[in-house]
């Protein structure tokens, strides 16, 4: 079975130039039609099973009527709007949450409840959230109901964001699925977001997962304390470009069609505090989190401890959201605490002096990274016995100088990342974006990405797996 994933030859040389051709060549009454059914042969492919695309199809067309019933009711809006959140996140629930459920059940009353084995379809979190988005905002009369099934069939699957986002609400695109402009412009500009994202996705972040992959492979009973730094550094960088390239990938595809998708990232490892960062990282599930649990919880209204319970409520659901794993609930837990403390204690100073919050981040970011990077609670205290200096642990069998072989190879990858998480290469590009030097650089790009792919140096987004 092959996935058809952004970074992937046969996405760009045989799927995207065949979708684009009936693309361009269907009417302006058909191209939604085509973004569907194109969309579904992409889904298809990457789930492996019809199933999962019955399921989906099911989603979307339960959601479209139930749209159209919270719109038209009056009486019955609320309870419409419960059975349309009740029937997505069962299936999200099921598929993503049963088997730890279950396994915690198990181990808490010593019961003998069966845990299977159960395979997560692919985008399931990222849809599930922008279908309960809409019936949400078509409840709250922020936005009208679609009325076009094709026309939500397209939101809904639109491949570009289909299975790591960014999360689309219908509003931002509604008036974009009716009526778009296609230009020779928009298709240039597309092309190039989508080469930079395939440079970000398999030119750094890939070569940064080599070493992670190497960390993991040798053990971490077995590294010594700067490789571990080094690894955890680098997991932070390669999570960063795998899923920034994923999303300028989703955008520049997105132009290709027409569409303006939102922005998903603001350069979030210049942040100074927590609270900043999280601003700036996947902004469109932190917009979501917000308007859909935090404003409807009561937000920042009726007080400091309901701000903060409502807080709490989405930094949990925020872990949770990313893995059915005790480590992302507390990755989550461990967030929610240093927002906090920034909020009444540490957060105006870091504000005020710079510096020290980006010196504070500097060690933050990659901590807090491998909490969500290693699902085994066992092997993550391991991790942070290595990374802490004055914790002791035997290390008669770690090569001391290990760490100077790999800084040898990955090196010039850690300068990339540091360079590029910058707003420098940003401020050239857009000074150089029309010139002939920038489409020769984006050509040897796009030529480099092509050349690691076809030598197997690629691998799939980390985010698939949310």
């Amino acid at each position: 079975m092959v996935i058809l994933v952004f970074s992937s030859l046969e996405f760009i040389f045989i799927f995207l130039p065949v979708f684009m051709i009936a693309y361009a060549i269907a009417g302006s009454k058909y191209k939604n039609a085509v973004i569907f059914a194109g969309s579904m042969v992409f889904y298809a492919f990457g789930v492996g099973s019809l199933v999962y695309v019955w399921l989906f199809l099911l989603t979307i067309l339960f959601n479209f009527i139930v749209g159209q019933f919270i719109e038209a009711s009056r009486k019955m809006r609320r309870l419409w709007l419960f059975i349309g959140v009740i029937f997505n996140f069962w299936w999200l629930i099921f598929f993503k949450y049963w088997g730890f459920g279950t396994e915690n059940i198990n181990a808490l009353f010593h019961t003998g409840l069966t845990v299977k084995d159960i395979i997560l379809p692919i985008g399931i979190s990222f849809y599930t959230f922008q279908n309960v988005s809409y019936i949400a905002d078509v409840y709250r009369r922020t936005t009208k109901a679609e009325k076009n099934l094709i026309n939500y069939a397209a939101y809904i699957s639109m491949f570009p964001q289909l299975i790591a986002g960014p999360i689309v609400t219908y509003s931002t695109v509604a008036a974009q699925l009716r009526k778009r402009t296609h230009s020779i412009k928009k298709v240039e500009d597309g092309l190039k977001t989508f080469t930079i994202g395939l440079g970000y996705k398999v030119l750094i972040a890939n070569q940064l997962g080599g070493l992670w992959s190497d960390i993991s492979m040798i053990g971490f009973e077995s590294i010594s304390r700067r490789l571990a730094w080094l690894g955890v550094i680098a997991y932070s960088f390669q999570l960063y470009f795998d899923f920034m390239g994923y999303s300028l990938m989703a955008i520049g595809l997105g132009r290709l069609m027409g569409f303006e998708l939102p922005k998903n990232f603001d350069h979030p490892y210049l942040s100074v505090t927590m609270t900043e960062f999280w601003r700036r990282w996947h902004i469109t599930l932190g917009t979501w989190f917000r308007e859909n649990i935090y404003i409807p919880l009561g937000g920042n209204r009726g007080g400091t401890a309901k701000m903060v319970r409502n807080t709490l409520v989405v930094w949990l659901f925020t872990g949770l959201w990313h893995g059915a794993s005790w480590n992302f609930v507390i990755w989550g837990l461990v967030l929610f605490a240093i927002i906090m403390t920034e909020k009444f204690w540490t957060g105006k100073f870091f504000n005020k002096h710079r510096l020290a919050g980006h010196c504070y981040m500097m060690l933050l970011i990659p901590l807090t990274w491998l909490i969500f990077a290693v699902t085994d609670l066992h092997r993550l205290g391991v991790y942070f016995q290595r990374l802490i200096p004055f914790i002791r642990y035997d290390d008669t069998s770690v090569n001391k100088t290990d760490y100077i072989v790999k800084w040898g190879q990955y090196w010039k990858f850690f300068a990339a990342g540091l360079i590029f998480s910058t707003r420098l290469p940003e401020m050239i590009y857009k000074k150089l974006k029309n010139t002939l030097i920038c489409t020769i650089a984006l050509a040897a790009v796009f030529i480099a990405a092509l050349y690691c792919m076809y030598k197997g140096m690629n691998d799939p987004f980390l985010y698939f797996r949310f």
